[in-house]
């Protein structure tokens, strides 16, 4: 149950075949849009699919023809009708699982009935049935049972399974199946035994319609083929298309049919077009492969990164020829803007390079445009960042608007018949551009942020806020762990500003690392009152160990939850790495008079180590503010005596091998922490009592009588602390 409290929904696996297939699918599709677009010449009309019609056209003679867009059309809808097909029930995987059911069970009684074995044998050997997969806790409940209840067991569960599997189940109803199996078991049955009844009888379910994916294509094919061809008739001067229409494929199509427009291959374009394309082509390869950066995109982020640049292609081939204010109003930028936000500044500006270069080709203005579209993407993302705050947003766009104007009023001066209206205008639609990348990019981020798996500033910024439900809860149910949260925010904030890390980032993984907490707050220390100091002293070391671990798995939880970030789930499983929990090791080892070997991994975090700076950074604080908590330090070396304690630790002990840090770094965290800690352990000076009050103040005086309280829950806490934080961290 533990683990799969910590598996992410995750991205797609990880393949080379995968990377090479998207990079050769936007390779080709950026050569056919280029063809595409100089294959089709001049026409009758200079019309092409997509412009405005300037004038009326009429049919020069009755025709009738069969219209394959209508025909595709009506063949498409007919096929998406067609319901998928599924295999009758069969009789035979029915069968078979409880026959699977019976031979499992008739194995474990074998096992259980063994006096010879020990139970870590008889654990080993129910492991290693090839038709069930039980896990370790449900087979010591098996093991646990008594004889008696054991031919309980197996009769109920089989009852019920003998009853499931005789319906027709689907792979999509599988669930449902699972669901109804708490409902038929007996009542009569000990409550205790009907979790295992379940949990062992949903392992034999299985899907017995299987879907047929043949015979689901035959009737789509059925379908397709049941549609007549669609025709459409003009006579003589009826109206084709009307003037201010838009040429869309359905009259293209009548007007090709009609011989009213026609093709013809210009072979050299296309070949320059196929040059173009190979030589940005190996330029994005190079860029990719240098350093492997593309090891740095999960397949969901290149999948985004050539969707997009295909789309911005294709509707920049589109609406951009043949017009004078649209190629520069056109937001170009924001698809820099948006690859910068999600991938980082690199590849925002390799696509701005690429796409700014093939855009305009076979333009008039090509050089004009090219030079555009990549000098103010470019800046833009300068500007941009790391696009952790939402003002800088406006900037880039702002930015990239600004240096526009200049590079189109000079070019603009360049050609015949300038005039001041036009170069206005053409300033105009630069600001627009920029403004409206902004707008797009903003967009772009909320809508798929969370496709690729990537926390935005606004998302970020959100989740932060005091008044987040969360964080709500947090200080609610566990005020303690809400103030600590606090504190190492903005110790970790200030190390990753040192060592140019996320700031925003980090903050927010700070505030939620221990938000597992929440759910059970008396067993960690800075929750405990003084009236119940030390709860772990009434269960065993194993048992507080899991107590103590079990804070990360219920913090993953909690954070798909409440729908935070994915990456805030990283902080919750690695800010304490792989660490033990040393406090209920040593007691373990001090309790075990039977010298018996203790199983390391009862006291062992789930992990992984810390993979990032940002991660590294909040383990690093997490030891830091609770150590110091604990340890009261009173000067300034005794503080950073402290923090190199805690940094050469988990440096020796491995939990930073798999982050970026370099020593450097570590040295600007030291030095970061630092100057937080000395200005939070800074001495006070104690207020002198008022004599002339002083009979009065001691018994009445409000202010002094919380004084009073405050101190001694101070000094209370400091000295709790000391030794019970140990347990959860140490």
């Amino acid at each position: 149950m533990e683990q799969s409290v910590i598996e992410s929904k995750g991205q797609p696996k990880d393949s080379s075949f995968v990377r090479i297939l998207i990079f050769s699918t936007v390779v080709i599709a950026s050569f056919a849009l280029l063809s595409l677009q100089i294959s089709i010449r001049k026409t009758s009309y200079s019309l092409q699919i997509g412009d405005v019609a300037t004038q009326e056209i009429l049919a020069p003679r009755t025709i009738t023809y069969q219209s394959k867009i209508l025909t595709d059309q009506a063949k498409n809808d007919a096929e998406s009708m067609v319901s998928a097909v599924y295999l009758p029930a069969d009789p035979t995987i029915s069968r078979n699982q409880v026959l699977y059911m019976r031979s499992s069970y008739q194995f474990m009684s074998v096992v259980r009935g063994d006096a010879y074995a020990t139970r870590e044998q008889k654990i080993d050997d129910i492991q290693k049935l090839n038709l069930v997969r039980l896990d370790e806790l449900t087979i010591g409940e098996v093991l646990d049972l008594s004889d008696e209840d054991w031919l309980l067991v197996q009769s109920e569960s089989q009852r019920i399974l003998e009853q499931i599997m005789q319906n027709s189940i689907r792979e999509d109803r599988v669930n449902q199946e699972l669901e109804s199996i708490p409902t038929m078991i007996d009542y009569q049955i000990d409550p205790k035994l009907t979790d295992l009844i379940e949990n062992l009888t949903r392992r034999f379910v299985v899907p017995n319609s299987i879907y047929s994916a043949e015979l689901t294509e035959e009737r789509k094919i059925e379908a397709r083929d049941s549609i007549l061809p669609r025709e459409r008739t003009f006579v003589t001067n009826q109206i084709v298309v009307s003037r201010g229409q838009i040429i869309t494929e359905l009259i293209f199509e009548a007007l090709d049919e009609m011989g009213l427009v026609y093709s013809k291959n210009d072979d050299r374009k296309i070949i320059s077009a196929g040059l173009l394309v190979i030589g940005l082509s190996l330029f994005a390869l190079l860029f990719f492969t240098s350093g492997k950066r593309h090891r740095e995109l999960n397949l969901r982020a290149c999948l985004l990164m050539g969707g997009l640049y295909l789309a911005y292609l294709f509707s920049a081939r589109l609406f951009i020829p043949n017009r004078a204010v649209v190629p520069f109003i056109f937001p170009m930028a924001s698809l820099g803007f948006t690859i910068a936000s999600l991938n980082g500044s690199l590849y925002g500006m390799m696509i701005s390079i690429i796409i700014g270069l093939l855009v305009p080709y076979d333009f008039q203005y090509a050089i004009t445009y090219a030079t555009y579209y990549i000098i103010t993407s470019l800046v833009g993302i300068i500007v941009l960042k790391k696009a952790r705050q939402t003002s800088s947003f406006f900037w880039a766009g702002l930015a990239s608007g600004i240096i526009g104007i200049p590079i189109v009023i000079g070019y603009h001066l360049t050609t015949k018949g300038t005039d001041m209206v036009g170069a206005l205008t053409l300033s105009a639609a630069s600001l627009s551009s920029g403004l409206l990348s902004t707008g797009m990019t903003i967009i772009f981020q909320y809508l798929f942020s969370k496709f690729v798996g990537v926390a935005t500033s606004l998302q970020l910024m959100e989740i932060i806020r005091p008044d987040s439900p969360l964080l709500q809860m947090i200080l609610n149910t566990a005020p303690g762990t809400y103030q600590h949260s606090l504190m190492v925010a903005n110790l970790a904030e200030q190390g990753a500003k040192a060592i140019n890390a996320d700031p925003l980032l980090v903050r927010a993984g700070a505030m939620y690392h221990d938000v597992g907490k929440a759910l059970n707050p008396s067993f960690f220390v800075e929750n405990q009152i003084s009236e119940n100091l030390n709860l772990h002293e009434d269960i065993t070391p194993k048992d507080s160990a899991k107590m103590i671990i079990q804070h990360v798995y219920d913090g993953v939880s909690l954070v798909k939850k409440y729908q935070l970030p994915e990456v805030i789930v990283n902080f919750v499983l690695e800010h304490h790495g792989t660490n033990v929990t040393r406090y209920q090791l040593n007691r373990a080892e001090m309790e075990n008079d039977e010298d018996e070997e203790l199983d390391l991994s009862d006291f062992t975090y789930p992990g992984p180590k810390p993979r990032s700076k940002e991660t590294a950074l909040v383990m690093l604080a997490d030891t830091c503010e609770a150590r110091a908590r604990a340890d009261r330090p009173r000067n300034d070396d005794e503080i950073e005596h402290l923090i190199k304690d805690v940094i050469d630790y988990y440096s020796t002990n491995g939990q930073l091998d798999l982050t970026p840090l370099t020593l450097f770094d570590l040295t600007k965290i030291r030095e970061s922490f630092t100057r937080v800690l000395r200005n939070t352990y800074h001495p006070r000076m104690k207020y002198p009592e008022d004599n002339r009050k002083k009979s009065v103040s001691k018994k009445n005086d409000p202010v002094v009588q919380d004084t009073g309280q405050i101190v001694t829950k101070t000094e209370t806490g400091a000295q709790a602390t000391a030794s019970e934080k140990q347990q959860e961290i140490l």
